[in-house]
């Protein structure tokens, strides 16, 4: 699991835990997130995802904003990783944006069904990548 920051030119950080079993798709998710000024945090499956959710939660760390997930993982996949966070007490507020390089429209509904906030395809673009911060900015404004 990785972490890097990056501050906004307002101090501002959104929190996103990039989920993908594929190191090159990781690193990219992480490189546009940091340039819309993300604090990104890496996982290269759905149980180490889970793990730092949880451990996350139990030491009063900086909460997650958003979890961008592969669909397709070995192990846990990204469905099963969306369902677990939205069936959480603690979790089920943190939006869910599943990706894939599928297009399959009754994976993409199950998904948004489920809770899943966006389901997009990979690659991801930076266009992308600033629809998900109007999301998070939404979010911010609801909380304040």
């Amino acid at each position: 699991m990785g972490s890097s920051s990056r501050n906004g030119d307002n101090g501002e950080k959104f929190h996103v835990l990039a989920v993908d079993d594929s190191q090159v798709d990781r690193v990219f998710m992480e490189r546009l997130l940091k340039n819309s000024d993300c604090r990104v945090t890496t996982a290269e499956n759905g149980v180490r995802a889970m793990e730092y959710l949880w451990s996350e939660k139990e030491q009063g760390q900086s909460k997650v904003n958003m979890i961008i997930t592969d669909y397709s993982m070995p192990g846990m996949n990204g469905y099963e990783l969306l369902k677990k966070v939205k069936r959480s007490s603690v979790m089920k507020d943190i939006p869910v944006v599943i990706v894939s390089s599928e297009n399959i429209p009754a994976r993409i509904e199950k998904c948004l069904e489920e809770g899943a906030k966006e389901f997009m395809l990979k690659p991801l673009q930076q266009s992308d990548v600033k629809r998900l911060r109007c999301h998070l900015t939404e979010l911010q404004q609801l909380v304040k």
